[in-house]
């Protein structure tokens, strides 16, 4: 694709930025998000459950041995949560989180577990293989936008 100069005939709508209240209000009631990892220059993203408390995000994932999931966690020193949606035509809005993530400090049984996630998705793997682990984001800078 050659250089352009300028927006041409590109179809936009300007975003702006989301005060506090508007960003909290969106993370309380959204469930689901994308967690994107890193080891060196490769990315790996994945959807997620995850259920906020003050500057922490907690996650439940599925690890089982071998995990591509599990190694990128074990080398990711600050991942990013992109939590969004849209409302065609032009409604929109998104919030980015960013920090250190690790596994969860503290610990949860399987009913509170059920109470703040969403059902465990398992993919091709045994049940008995599976290993649900709750891993927490310590939010460090938060970007919201919306149209």
């Amino acid at each position: 694709m050659g250089k352009r100069s300028g927006m041409g005939e590109i179809e936009y709508t300007y975003t702006r930025g989301m005060d506090d209240e508007a960003v909290a209000r969106r993370l309380t009631d959204a469930e689901t998000g994308v967690l994107a990892l890193a080891a060196g220059d490769d990315a790996y993203a994945i959807p997620v459950a995850f259920h906020r408390e003050d500057d922490r995000v907690y996650f439940r994932l599925a690890i089982h041995e071998g995990s591509e999931k599990a190694a990128y966690l074990e080398s990711t020193a600050r991942a990013a949560l992109v939590v969004y949606d849209t409302e065609p035509p032009d409604d929109s809005w998104s919030v980015v989180l960013r920090g250190p993530i690790g596994p969860a400090d503290r610990e949860l049984d399987d009913a509170a577990i059920n109470a703040l996630f969403t059902p465990l998705r398992v993919f091709d793997e045994a049940i008995e293989a599976v290993e649900p682990t709750v891993y927490e984001l310590d939010v460090e800078t938060v970007t919201g936008r919306t149209t």
